[in-house]
């Protein structure tokens, strides 16, 4: 005589589910944000080539630079002011200015993160 089973998994089955799983997060999980931080940091210094090309190209035109970043933006050398993929925000660089304050305001940018790259060198010295 058969007993009548009820057809589905038993408790051993689903752990030994849930474990790989398990498993595999703990693998994948570790290596996806290891690539959005490296992600970042490319943005950011594809950025920071971008907005110092940018000021290049404004001072050779100029022959000075600009008061404010937003200069870059009212002459049309860049559409818009990029963000800062560490801040998350085109309003946290830090403008640094020229020895000579006649030749303008913005010599230099870098990153207003406080945080270290995945080398351990601080974004905002980059």
């Amino acid at each position: 005589m058969r007993a009548n089973h009820s057809p589905g998994f038993t408790l051993i089955e689903l752990l030994v589910v849930l474990s790989i799983i398990a498993l595999l997060l703990s693998i994948a999980v570790p290596r996806y944000l290891g690539s959005i931080d490296k992600s970042k940091e490319v943005v950011l210094k594809e950025n920071l080539a971008l907005l110092r090309d940018s000021i290049d190209k404004y001072y050779g035109d100029q022959g000075k630079y600009p008061e404010v970043l937003g200069d870059l933006v009212s002459k049309k050398y860049l559409r818009r002011i990029p963000a800062d993929p560490i801040t998350e925000s085109p309003t946290t660089w830090v403008v640094v200015p020229p020895e000579d304050k006649e030749k303008g305001g913005v010599f230099d940018v870098r990153s207003g993160s406080t945080e270290r790259a995945r080398n351990g060198s601080p974004f905002g010295e980059w």
